[in-house]
């Protein structure tokens, strides 16, 4: 009821269209929780790996290996979700005239991430967070702000692009 009678003023007396560039214009955006995605990712495959070179597993080591395997899975879709945001929300022309490997980039994400998904294999993790640290630097870059490369303080302790905020 309450619809009718607003399309009704609407169509006597029209309101002004709102419009934003995504689902809820927030302008929040950062490519760090895909960063940390893939952390987890690298850190998943170190623990399983360490799991495999043992000659059998308990009971428990087993369930701690399928564990394992579904968070590197989570993770894996983590980082595929917050990059198609970026990408697809906060990315717009002028990123691309600016950065024309945007497009290119973004799906070796994608393929990337599956890959490392699909297997236990550091390399493969490892070439994900490079071209997510590439993503990260552009991003950053778009927003006029340089960056700067470190070690994360944690494990799998592996090199992050991060913003200089100062």
């Amino acid at each position: 009821m309450f619809y009718n009678l607003l399309n009704k003023l609407d169509n006597k007396a029209p309101f002004k269209r709102a419009s934003a560039h995504c689902d809820i214009p927030c302008k929040i955006y950062d490519p760090i929780t895909s960063q940390l995605a893939v952390l987890t990712m690298i850190r998943m495959v170190d623990l399983l790996e360490e799991l495999n070179s043992k000659p059998s597993l308990t009971p428990n080591e087993q369930a701690q290996f399928g564990r394992l395997v579904a968070e590197k899975e989570v993770h894996g879709h983590k980082v595929k979700d917050e990059i198609t945001v970026i990408w697809g929300d906060y990315i717009k022309q002028p990123q691309l005239e600016q950065f024309p490997e945007l497009h290119e980039l973004s799906h070796s994400i994608m393929l990337a991430a599956s890959k490392a998904k699909q297997h236990i294999d550091r390399e493969a993790t490892l070439l994900l967070l490079e071209k997510v640290n590439r993503f990260a630097e552009i991003f950053w870059e778009t927003k006029g702000i340089k960056t700067y490369q470190a070690t994360c303080p944690y494990p799998p302790a592996e090199t992050l692009i991060y913003p200089q905020l100062k």
